[in-house]
């Protein structure tokens, strides 16, 4: 399938998926791609809640895991905690250079002088790779955690580059508030990040995030002062057909 033929068949499933509960959803994505469907996580609320339901459908579905080499030491003691106590697939995925060698060719503290630099190399382009030969991935985008994520659908296809063929991207959470996500956490009991209750309600590397209470949005303390909101792998190489109708009203849960 080519690339455009892929984003007109993202927007056709997304106007079928729109509204359904997002356990449909990942259930529809586990038929449709079996081996070929992973998902991605950085241990965030939204993608704990997609890795319970996921689970339940496909035990042992890998969940790639950007080891960036500037995570909390947090993040690092809850990623091992969900592998031995919880039993998921946690899959490291690294860069090409360790951050003694990004230092060493482009200078130290390259994420505070240009940090879309410094995620290309360390999150965008090691996703890609690790995404190459896979069929579709999973992420916990929510419409409501940022207004540039408002139109989001709940599938998107994404080129690849050097030729490989594009992946499906698909948000099964898309619809819901952070309410919902926090009321599944609690109903299902799943294990928290210990930065949660430290003021952290979005969690990406130490240098660039700092606290935020949610009255700033879910996201204010990510890459705090340099106007930047993403860090790539949500709109890197992202094509879309035609933006499908868009309801959150009424929507179920799970």
């Amino acid at each position: 399938m080519q690339p455009a033929d892929g984003a007109a068949q993202a927007a056709e499933w997304s106007r079928e998926l729109e509204g359904r509960p997002a356990g449909e959803i990942i259930r529809w994505a586990v038929e449709q791609f079996g081996d070929g469907l992973v998902l991605g996580s950085s241990f965030g609320k939204d993608s704990l809640v997609i890795m319970d339901l996921a689970r339940t459908l496909r035990p042992g579905i890998p969940v790639l895991f950007l080891e960036t080499g500037y995570h909390f030491a947090e993040t690092l003691q809850f990623r091992d905690q969900l592998r031995t106590q919880e039993g998921w697939n946690v899959v490291d995925v690294r860069p090409d250079r360790s951050v003694a060698q990004q230092d060493a060719e482009f200078g130290a503290h390259l994420y505070a002088r240009a940090p879309d630099q410094c995620c290309q190399m360390r999150k965008v382009e090691p996703l890609q790779r690790a995404l190459a030969g896979r069929s579709a991935w999973m992420t916990g985008v929510r419409r409501s955690q940022h207004p540039q994520r408002a139109a989001t659908p709940v599938v998107e296809w994404q080129e690849l580059p050097h030729g490989a063929r594009g992946v499906y991207k698909i948000n099964p959470l898309v619809a819901w508030s952070l309410a919902d996500v926090d009321g599944y956490l609690d109903d299902h009991q799943l294990p928290r990040h210990p930065l949660w209750a430290k003021g952290y309600p979005s969690i990406g590397c130490a240098p660039c995030t700092a606290p935020a209470g949610l009255a700033e949005g879910e996201r204010a303390g990510r890459w705090k002062g340099q106007g930047k909101i993403e860090c790539g792998i949500h709109v890197a190489g992202v094509r879309r057909a035609l933006a499908p109708e868009i309801e959150t009203a009424g929507l179920e849960r799970a």
